[in-house]
């Protein structure tokens, strides 16, 4: 990072030149936003109106949740509200809902599952999912019981939406092996499309706040109702002995409110407005830069995500390229980004390691313009006629 920032210092930035100062200071907020475009709404979605005002309210309740008096039941009113709000957007029990600090620490319930412990997972999965399959003695393990299917409904660089297998003589087939359990990473596509945890089947999901527009560092893992697992934190009883740790209110209130505004979105029709707004993306794309590979062009996809390939021009350079030019945008998923190697997920789907290390992923909300998106293409087609010369 600071290599980076000093490079930034040395170039300047493209609303001036670069000041006098150290680096450090030089990559303020300010700097930062200017005239930029965010498209990188799946790394994280920007704070919502609502969710600041809630947090900012929540600031001001002193009490403890887990107090019986009453500052610590207007505290715990906060949490209830926000579990019944998250509640309703997933379409699931309020008791089903346990607050954590995010999908990655929900996933770790993988490591708490009863039953012979064994993780299937998707190919194109998340790493939060991938970081509990144990491959010792794998082979002797897929023959017991207890295993459970790990699997993201939408992939978060491509966008590709992702149907689970049906549950068949108690069990989910998948790869050969059956499991017993379904858990489901919705993080990117809830909000975005119809879903809903009592008609999916699955047993558990995991979401992130931030994805909604919410705040970071809170989440939730989803539980089917009469389902036991071991404790994901111990110490006190906090979320009905699930999760031990005093509840982090102020996050969980504006967890709720996003999840509320976000359902509200949805509803409205937002994300298919967004949908047309790819659409252009792509189309002009295609025009500029015919060479150019869409990633999943004719797969059901979110309506908000392009990932596309350029051959040879790596993804890292288009990103800083594009960072200049004031667009941010990801060369994978934002827990992979600064790890110069080939993205697993496209591998996983076939591409080559040239191509697979040349995708860049814009993604978009419902907040994006058709002005956005147009600059976007004027630069990097330009970016893209450059490097087709240099290549040449």
């Amino acid at each position: 990072m600071e290599r980076w920032l000093r490079r930034l210092y040395r170039r300047g930035w493209r609303g001036g030149a670069a000041p006098s100062r150290s680096p450090e200071v030089f990559w303020t907020e300010e700097a930062v936003m200017g005239d930029r475009v965010y498209l990188d709404w799946n790394a994280t979605a920007p704070l919502r109106g609502e969710a600041r005002t809630a947090m900012i309210a929540a600031m001001d309740v002193v009490g403890n949740p887990s107090s019986v008096h009453g500052e610590g039941r207007v505290a715990r009113g906060l949490v209830e509200r926000a579990r019944g709000q998250v509640a309703e957007l997933v379409g699931c029990k309020v008791s089903e809902v346990v607050f954590v600090s995010g999908a990655t620490e929900a996933a770790s319930v993988l490591q708490s599952l009863p039953g012979g412990y064994c993780v299937l997972v998707d190919e194109v999965s998340h790493d939060a999912l991938w970081a509990h399959v144990d491959m010792s003695g794998l082979a002797e393990r897929l023959n017991g019981p207890g295993h459970t299917l790990a699997m993201g409904l939408a992939n978060s660089e491509t966008g590709i939406i992702s149907t689970p297998p049906e549950k068949n003589g108690g069990q989910y087939r998948f790869g050969g092996a059956g499991a017993d359990w379904l858990f489901l990473d919705v993080t990117q596509a809830l909000g975005r499309i119809p879903w809903s945890f009592h008609w999916s089947g699955a047993d558990f999901a995991c979401l992130s706040a931030h994805k909604l527009g919410g705040p970071k560092g809170v989440g939730a893992l989803v539980v089917r109702e009469g389902f036991d697992f071991g404790a994901l934190q111990h110490g006190g009883g906090q979320e009905m002995g699930r999760r031990a740790g005093t509840e982090n209110v102020i996050g969980i209130a504006g967890f709720g409110a996003a999840a509320e505004a976000a359902a509200k979105d949805l509803a409205d029709g937002a994300w298919e407005r967004v949908a047309e707004l790819r659409k252009i993306l792509e189309n002009a794309l295609e025009a500029e830069a015919p060479d150019t590979i869409l990633i999943g062009k004719d797969a059901p996809r979110l309506p908000n995500t392009s990932c596309f390939a350029t051959p040879g021009w790596k993804g890292e350079t288009q990103v800083m390229a594009m960072d200049l030019a004031g667009f941010a945008i990801s060369a994978g998923s934002a827990c992979s980004s600064g790890k110069v190697r080939a993205s697993r997920v496209l591998s996983a789907m076939g591409y080559d390691d040239t191509t697979a290390s040349s995708a860049i992923r814009v993604s978009m909300g419902p907040t994006t313009t058709e002005d956005d998106v147009l600059r976007f293409v004027d630069a990097w087609t330009a970016q893209e006629k450059k490097f087709r010369q240099r290549a040449a």
